[in-house]
């Protein structure tokens, strides 16, 4: 018992501690962010950041493959929620920009992935690309099933995954943005999706 808790422990700062550090990157990039920096956002010290992680590619790299399972649920739960193609895209929209801007929040901006080892770079566009043919999926759904225009997915998909992950880099945790952002992301970015 007492080794799960610990566990839990591990996880719940873990957690913290890339939250904190997709923070710090967001704001200064890769070559202005420094282990330090996330430590003292923290209030830990160095040698407590360094029993997380070796050093600073591994810390961007953990905090980009959050990133990517935190959108990868929101796609899953979106494809089980929805009944259309429409319905799944205009709901993966909604709980990926709530994760974006709630509690969950900040994920990191995947702008640094050519700053990661070429192992770490290559599982980063892969799980990247994976999500990005998922969503190309969804839309292709909702061409066939009649709620979607036809559209180029690949150019439709690319334009809204860009502004879904964009969001960290202008949002700065304002409760008053955030609801606004949750209102109306979703209705603007699958206003020309819908079919009729």
């Amino acid at each position: 018992m007492a080794r799960k808790a610990d566990e839990t422990r591990f996880e719940m700062q873990r957690h913290r501690i890339l939250k904190a550090a997709a923070s710090c990157f967001n704001q200064k990039g890769y070559s202005g962010t420094s282990l330090k920096d996330v430590s003292r956002h923290l209030g830990l010290t160095d040698a407590a950041l360094y029993y997380y992680v070796r050093n600073k590619e591994e810390l961007v790299y953990q905090c980009y493959l959050r990133a990517a399972e935190l959108g990868r649920e929101a796609m899953e739960r979106a494809v089980r929620d929805g009944a259309t193609g429409f319905q799944q895209a205009h709901l993966y929209i909604q709980y990926h920009v709530e994760i974006m801007v709630g509690d969950e929040g900040p994920v990191a901006i995947m702008s640094e992935i050519p700053s990661l080892k070429r192992d770490h770079r290559n599982e980063i566009l892969e799980v990247s690309r994976r999500h990005s043919a998922s969503f190309e999926k969804i839309l292709e759904r909702g061409i066939a099933d009649g709620s979607i225009d036809p559209c180029d997915v690949r150019m439709t998909g690319n334009a809204i995954m860009g502004s879904i992950n964009w969001i960290p880099k202008w949002f700065h945790g304002k409760a008053d943005m955030a609801a606004e952002i949750r209102s109306k992301f979703p209705a603007i970015l699958t206003r020309g999706l819908k079919s009729g």
